[in-house]
């Protein structure tokens, strides 16, 4: 087994075998261009018709995308590539054709590659997407395990709501009803009286009818509890886990950033503190003047984005007959990049005005909508914490502000760019009567919540928690626009293939 094509600049003048699948190639006379890829990177990979023997010279030449393939030969330093070099191959082999494949490098629909996101993940993109998660993942396992915690695992199949019944996907269990969970928090709270710290992670499902792109019915959630942290230790702690997880991407992706093309300013950013604004306050600042001029700023800028766009692709248009081959291909490439453009300014005029609308309209006492969390991030240049939300918006759990009995001592992290709630927690309530008074007004049967009585009958401390959903954080960090891309096979409403 040879090094993986990540590790190739560490044997540079070596004769190494590489085995992978083939992502691209280009060919003349007498010389084939492989580009391949073997999981950790790509390698373009040069076959000189007169260094190789007949039979790998058919093979290079008439080698198709996706074929797997094994090759030998010397890694030579080359700047201009990826990662830094390129092989000179000596001997090659096809492994396993790959005839017809669905996915070409021109532009797919949605549709169409949701359908084949079995082979999707093999593109450049969903690879650097599926590398991020990966790197978030260990990222929170590090900043927990370094800090004490450990790690539990909260049941899927239960038989009590966490927030509210409306979501529930309910089943029969052996005769009784049972649901997936929403959350594993009440188990999480049980645990940290064990453990003191602890954390889930886990799938957890919504049954929402939503086709927003910020909903997924199945997804992974990472929920700490921890015994004896009131609100504001669990405010510090979530900032801290979200700069941790941002500094670990920027650090160990650059590769995968750039292929997302991600502003990593944006993501250097994320830093703390991290501004902490009461309900009442985001309230007060969503309805203010400066919101507003915020909002028919960006109303100005996308109309004369449409315009310039416009005039490119016209432009574009009218050389494109007379262009060369090389030329034509980018300004294909362009105009792909052009009509996403173009579908989100779209979006943004049809949006901006409703926003406008939500906000000057906007009552306290509501919750806040994904529209409302984004229009007060732009006044921030990282994240901010909203605490202390009314009570009748947040879950049954929360513990009541001591100092105003309307509000819950909750909290949510908003993310900039647009992303939303990335966290949603705070502080849990623990006493009995209360708690007992509030699964009846949510109208909750009381008998499946006597284990959870038990915790404030036995050494009930004062403890807090959150949940932080790890596809809206992988969304963020790779600056994509639909959840579907950030889970490796995302289950949507009417999508439960492949």
């Amino acid at each position: 087994m040879g090094p993986a094509i990540e590790d190739l600049s560490a044997h540079i003048g070596e004769t190494v075998s590489l085995s992978g699948w083939l992502h691209n190639r280009r060919a003349s006379k007498g010389l084939a261009f492989l580009v391949v890829r073997d999981g950790s990177g790509i390698v373009q990979c040069v076959v000189n018709e007169e260094n190789v023997s007949a039979e790998s010279w058919a093979s290079a030449s008439t080698i198709a995308q996706e074929s797997s393939l094994s090759l030998t030969g010397v890694v030579k330093r080359h700047e201009r590539q990826v990662g830094g070099v390129e092989v000179e191959v000596s001997d090659l082999s096809v492994i396993g054709s790959s005839d017809d494949y669905p996915i070409t490098p021109k532009s797919h629909g949605t549709e169409f590659l949701m359908n084949n996101r079995h082979l999707w993940l093999r593109s450049r993109r969903q690879w650097a997407v599926m590398r991020v998660r990966n790197r978030v993942i260990m990222s929170i396992h590090e900043l927990f395990q370094g800090k004490g915690f450990v790690q539990m695992d909260a049941p899927i199949l239960t038989g009590n709501a966490v927030e509210g019944t409306s979501t529930l996907f309910e089943m029969d269990y052996f005769g009784q009803p049972a649901y997936l969970t929403q959350s594993g928090q009440l188990y999480g709270e049980a645990m940290a009286m064990a453990m003191g710290k602890i954390y889930t992670f886990g799938p957890t499902f919504r049954a929402e009818k939503s086709k927003t792109r910020r909903h997924l019915t199945e997804f992974w959630m990472i929920e700490p509890e921890m015994a004896f942290y009131d609100l504001a230790d669990a405010m510090q702690l979530a900032e801290e886990l979200l700069v941790h997880i941002a500094q670990r991407v920027l650090e160990t992706c650059t590769v995968e950033l750039g292929v997302l093309e991600r502003d990593t300013a944006a993501l250097a950013s994320i830093t703390g503190p991290f501004p902490r604004l009461s309900y009442s306050e985001a309230v007060d600042l969503l309805k203010s003047e400066k919101t507003l001029e915020l909002i028919d700023q960006r109303i100005a800028s996308a109309e004369e984005g449409l315009v310039a766009l416009q005039a490119e692709l016209d432009e574009n248009k009218a050389r494109y007959g007379q262009a060369k081959k090389g030329e034509k291909r980018r300004i294909d490439a362009r105009e792909i990049q052009i009509n996403a453009e173009v579908e989100g300014l779209t979006e943004a005029l049809r949006n901006l005005p409703k926003w406008r609308e939500s906000a000057t309209s906007f009552e306290w006492g509501s919750d806040l909508g994904g529209s409302d969390e984004t229009v007060v991030t732009w006044h921030f240049d990282r994240p901010i914490i909203v605490h202390r939300y009314p009570a009748a918006v947040k879950a049954f759990y929360m513990k009541r502000d001591p100092d105003d009995d309307r509000l819950a001592l909750g909290m949510d992290v908003l993310a900039p760019e647009g992303y939303g709630e990335v966290i949603g927690g705070g502080e849990r309530a623990t006493d009995l009567e209360f708690l007992k008074h509030q699964v009846q007004d949510h109208g909750l049967p009381e008998e499946v919540f006597q284990w959870y009585f038990d915790l404030r009958r036995y050494g009930s401390v004062p403890h807090s928690g959150f949940g932080l959903g790890l596809e809206r954080t992988v969304a963020w960090m790779c600056g994509l626009q639909h959840l579907r891309e950030s889970i490796p096979f995302p289950r949507l409403l009417g999508r439960l293939n492949p």
